[in-house]
C-alpha cells in the first residue's frame, strides 16, 4: 500500500513539474503574468532588447530544468525500495523547506517581488507537508 502512495504523489507532483516547466518554456511570458501580475510582470520583463532576449533564454532553461525534475520524478515513481522511498521524501521535505526560506530571505528584498514571496513560501511548505505526510503514513504503517 505504501508503495502505491509513494507512486500517487510522485506522478502528482511530477504532473505539475511537467506542466509548469512546458509552460515555462513555450509561455514565459503569460505565465510571468499569470504568477507575478502584469505590472511586474512588464517590469521583470527587461528594457532593452538585449535583457529580453536573455530574460526569454534564463526563463527557457528554467523550464526545461523543472521539465526534467518532472520526468526524474515520473521515473522515481515507480521504485519499489521502501528506504528510498523514505530517503527520497525526507529530500523533498528539506529541498521545498529550503526554497521557502531562500524565499524569506532573499525573495522578499527583491523590490518587484516582495509582496509576493508569501504566497510562494506557503506554496512550498505545502508541498512539504504533502511529503511530511507520506512520511507519516509509512511510519505509522511500519510500526503498527
Amino acid at each position: 500500500m505504501v508503495s502505491s502512495v509513494f507512486t500517487l504523489m510522485c506522478v502528482l507532483h511530477s504532473t505539475i513539474a511537467l506542466t509548469c516547466g512546458a509552460l515555462m518554456i513555450f509561455y514565459s511570458k503569460e505565465i510571468s503574468v499569470l504568477g507575478h501580475g502584469s505590472e511586474t510582470a512588464s517590469k521583470l520583463q527587461g528594457t532593452t532588447p538585449h535583457d529580453q532576449l536573455l530574460i526569454d533564454t534564463s526563463d527557457s532553461f528554467s523550464g526545461l530544468l523543472l521539465f526534467t525534475i518532472g520526468f526524474l520524478l515520473l521515473m522515481v515513481a515507480f521504485v519499489k525500495d521502501r528506504e528510498f522511498q523514505s530517503f527520497f521524501a525526507k529530500g523533498c521535505v528539506m529541498l521545498h523547506i529550503s526554497m521557502a526560506v531562500w524565499r524569506f530571505f532573499f525573495e522578499r528584498k527583491l523590490g518587484d517581488l516582495a509582496h509576493e514571496w508569501p504566497r510562494h513560501a506557503v506554496g512550498d511548505i505545502a508541498l512539504a507537508i504533502s511529503w511530511v505526510f507520506f512520511l507519516v503514513y509509512t511510519w505509522r504503517e511500519k510500526y503498527d
